[in-house]
């Protein structure tokens, strides 16, 4: 039983999720909780709360078990990107590019050998 959960338009760049999307797959969800509680980026915030999102949609629209969930697949997909323009000197155009991210966390339940 697959679940999903994504969170769009996050204010971080793909690559810069990546790097934290890349720690938590294969791991059960209270591990990659735990994990994400204490990693420095600001991505760490934005995958945790998918990933709370995507239990809670397991344990009420599914019924499954939390501690038997484990993340399956995890990506950080591009956005569209903000330009902005800044002016610089001698009349040149300095472009800002503000980058954005979609996230998508699936979760799956780890079967026991009974």
């Amino acid at each position: 039983m697959e679940v999903r959960a994504v969170n769009k338009f996050t204010g971080i760049s793909a690559q810069k999720t990546r790097l934290v999307l890349n720690e938590m797959r294969g791991k059960p969800v209270e591990d990659a909780l735990a994990i994400l509680q204490f990693m420095p980026q600001q991505a760490a915030k934005d995958v945790a709360k998918t990933i709370k999102s995507a239990i809670a949609n397991a344990t009420e629209n599914f019924g499954l078990e939390a501690a038997d969930l484990y993340i399956s697949k995890i990506v950080a997909d591009e956005a569209p990107t903000r330009k902005w323009r800044r002016f610089g000197a001698r009349g040149r155009f300095k472009p800002w590019l503000r980058r954005s991210s979609h996230i998508t966390v699936v979760l799956d339940e780890r079967v026991s050998n009974e």
